[in-house]
């Protein structure tokens, strides 16, 4: 076997005192640990907003004579040491709950494979909210102790760069990715040539080389065929996310299953559960029957075995979502296969077949759920809608008896909460409340963190997001190509004191991003009333190939310009994980409309309820289970409409009414005694208490070890603490 090489590349000249920073900023531990982003952003904060918060170009870019003057300031040294001891503890430590609970399955692994990962705005090869929950996935697998290992791409050119013209169209941005300057770890061989990996794609064979990204206990490989020795075609694999090219859809997605699972034997790993994250990497099916059966198996024999250690989770009820391939295609790609697998053409088609109005495909989910014992879907009512979107797999089967389960999607408490919300906690809760982050019980001290303080929180974390719009308006302005209307529209009019309303996601059709601009001259009175005054921010992006989604958002782009709304509403251009995270911690209401029940989950309500922001949301998703009357407001029921016209119209009129006659003057009601709108905060902490453990990252992990991997790993679920 060869010998495999995980250097990290020793590229900084650092002081000895703080020389290990360099090793700190190569694992991705620094993401949910504020302090550790202290020590790169207090040498140098403006190099460090310059980089995008990248701690390798940070350490590659600052000045001898910024590390020098920390290596002298004792309050630095003191945090430094204090970072790298947690860091050192963090990641020898025994005692976690994954060994605490499950001591005798050690031996155990898991491999998770996803399309995208969102781990951090300085690694950008996530398009959303699949990533971002893939990325979330993995750190809280780290702080709870999975034996866990992701695999996916690495993306040279990412997704895009939104830029908004003065028209509100959406153009894209290609970016180009220098892995060197990113916390990327290339692996080598023996002979320091980089590690790599083939697979057979029509009258070729196509190279990936293989990088590593750490993610606290967690490696992440990461696929990459942007080498000399495949064609020019062949290396544009992995140069971007979704594309609409049915061949590289289909090449990236083989490259993918069969790539991934090869590439976890040359690293050596034996997976006893495999997750596939949605139907991208289901193709891992076939190569694992592949090398069952060359063992001597027949197919029968190596699809049960299969069956047992995957788990397949599907995100979304929108076709779009769900990758299907022409039958041609499959006879291009495949016809080697079949043969390998002992199967007819046919037989090799009905393991995914999916026969619509238009003929047949070739679906990836069918696959993954044909090759599965276990299948999830994301949240209570998507597994409902999942269920019967499914049956006829199962044709024998009453809708309710589907073996489709549910597992709600949470966040990663780390990542997404502010650090002054995590220091007001840690002084009510106790120091201990991160490892207690999934606790309902635990989370009722809530009530005791005092109005004043909570309330000062939230307006610093107001001021906070209103000056990084600002500041992104004014460098547009200064960098020249904007219009002065385009810099009123990024938010340099935004009050600090104003009700502040946040939606952001990408802008797909279902999810209606136009539809509170459905009676403008209604709104414009909401917004505008002089008392009681209400700014909205919108951000996202639509799919390059979107062009109904790109129509959406110039429609708001074209009302958020009209002199009318006196620059109250805006648009931040470009979203990605660092404007998410301004936005989900500063405002204070999170609006969703998504059209009944096209929302699989959605997990931006999530953050911003967990800093105090409080959801105004359709009852779809997880809203539809986390709405209690009290910890928020609901747009619309559970009526089925025929008409999506009439929907639309019911749904704006509610959204009107509650926002003018509830939300708005709830949150500018003040208490004689301190002048704090009292009844506004009783929601507030009705919301983090509710919401923060229900739909933490912890409580999601946990529920995927408890019910979907202990089946995979073949373990009988045990009721105490000594599962085996």
């Amino acid at each position: 076997m060869k010998t495999i090489r995980r250097e990290i590349p020793n590229q900084f000249r650092l002081p000895r005192r703080i020389s290990r920073l360099g090793e700190l900023a190569y694992n991705l531990w620094w993401v949910w640990n504020p302090d550790s982003q202290i020590l790169f952003s207090f040498i140098d904060k403006n190099l460090w907003e310059g980089v995008s918060h990248n701690p390798v170009a940070f350490l590659q870019q600052v000045e001898r004579p910024y590390l020098n003057a920390v290596t002298n300031d004792r309050w630095y040294l003191e945090l430094y040491d204090k970072v790298m001891q947690r860091y050192d503890d963090y990641l020898r430590g025994a005692n976690t709950w994954y060994s605490e609970k499950y001591p005798k399955l050690k031996h155990k692994s898991i491999a998770y494979f996803s399309f995208e990962f969102g781990l951090h705005e300085s690694i950008p090869v996530y398009a959303g909210g699949l990533g971002v929950l893939s990325g979330d996935h993995l750190k809280e697998a780290s702080d709870l102790g999975l034996p866990l290992v992701g695999v996916g791409f690495i993306y040279n050119q990412g997704y895009f760069a939104q830029h908004i013209t003065e028209d509100g169209w959406q153009e894209t941005r290609n970016l180009i990715l220098n892995f060197d300057q990113m916390p990327v770890i290339p692996l080598t061989d023996e002979d320091h040539q980089p590690l790599t990996i083939q697979v057979d794609l029509p009258d070729r064979a196509v190279t990936a080389r293989l990088w590593l990204i750490q993610v606290g206990r967690v490696p992440l490989y990461l696929l990459d065929t942007n080498v000399d020795s495949n064609s020019p075609a062949d290396r544009q694999l992995t140069a971007r996310l979704y594309s609409n090219d049915p061949e590289v859809r289909i090449s990236q997605e083989i490259l993918l299953g069969i790539g991934g699972v090869r590439a976890l034997r040359l690293l050596g790993y034996q997976p006893d559960v495999w997750h596939m994250n949605e139907g991208h990497s289901a193709f891992l099916t076939l190569e694992r029957l592949r090398e069952m059966i060359q063992q001597g198996k027949t197919f029968e024999q190596a699809a049960a075995e299969i069956r047992k250690g995957n788990v397949f989770t599907t995100h979304t009820p929108v076709p779009a979502g769900n990758d299907q391939f022409p039958l041609w295609l499959v006879d291009k790609y495949f016809v080697q296969v079949w043969d390998q697998l002992g199967l007819t053409r046919d037989q090799f088609i009905d393991l995914a077949r999916h026969t619509q109005s238009w003929g047949d495909n070739f679906s990836m989910p069918v696959l993954a759920l044909h090759l599965s014992n276990q299948a999830n879907a994301v949240s209570e009512l998507h597994g409902q809608v999942s269920r019967a979107m499914w049956q006829f797999l199962w044709p024998e089967r009453k809708e309710a008896d589907v073996p489709i389960t549910h597992i709600t999607n949470g966040v990663h408490t780390g990542t997404w909460l502010a650090r002054r919300m995590g220091l007001l906690f840690q002084q009510y809760l106790g120091r201990d409340w991160r490892e207690r982050a999934d606790d309902l019980d635990f989370w009722s001290q809530v009530e005791a963190i005092p109005d004043a303080q909570l309330w000062a929180v939230r307006e610093h974390l107001k001021r906070k997001l209103i000056m990084f719009a600002n500041e992104r308006a004014r460098k547009a302005w200064h960098e020249g190509g904007s219009h002065p209307v385009q810099v009123v529209a990024g938010g340099v009019l935004l009050e600090p004191y104003s009700l502040t309303i946040g939606f952001a996601r990408r802008f797909a059709t279902y999810k209606r991003g136009n539809l509170i601009l459905r009676d403008f001259d209604r709104l414009m009175r909401i917004i505008n009333n002089t008392r009681m005054p209400v700014q909205i921010i919108f951000a996202g992006k639509a799919h390059p190939a979107d062009e109904p989604g790109k129509l959406i958002i110039q429609q708001v782009y074209r009302a958020v310009k009209n002199a009318k709304t006196a620059g109250r509403l805006v648009f931040l251009e470009d979203y990605d994980m660092n404007v998410a995270r301004y936005l989900v911690q500063g405002v204070d209401v999170w609006l969703n409309t998504p059209r009944r029940p096209n929302e699989a989950s959605g997990t931006s309500g999530m953050k911003a309820a967990l800093n105090g922001a409080l959801n105004f949301s359709v009852l779809d998703g997880w809203w539809h289970e986390a709405y209690n009357g009290m910890n928020g407001w609901s747009i619309g029921d559970e009526t089925e409409y025929s008409d999506p016209n009439l929907q639309d119209d019911a749904e704006a009129r509610e959204l009107y009414d509650t926002l003018e006659n509830e939300i708005v003057p709830l949150y500018y009601s003040r208490r004689s005694s301190d002048k704090l709108p009292g009844d506004w905060m009783v929601r507030v902490k009705e919301s983090i208490r509710t919401l923060a453990p229900q739909f933490s990252m912890k409580r999601m992990v946990k529920e995927y070890m408890d019910e979907l991997y202990l089946s995979a790993m073949g373990v009988k679920k045990a009721p105490n603490a000594a599962e085996d």
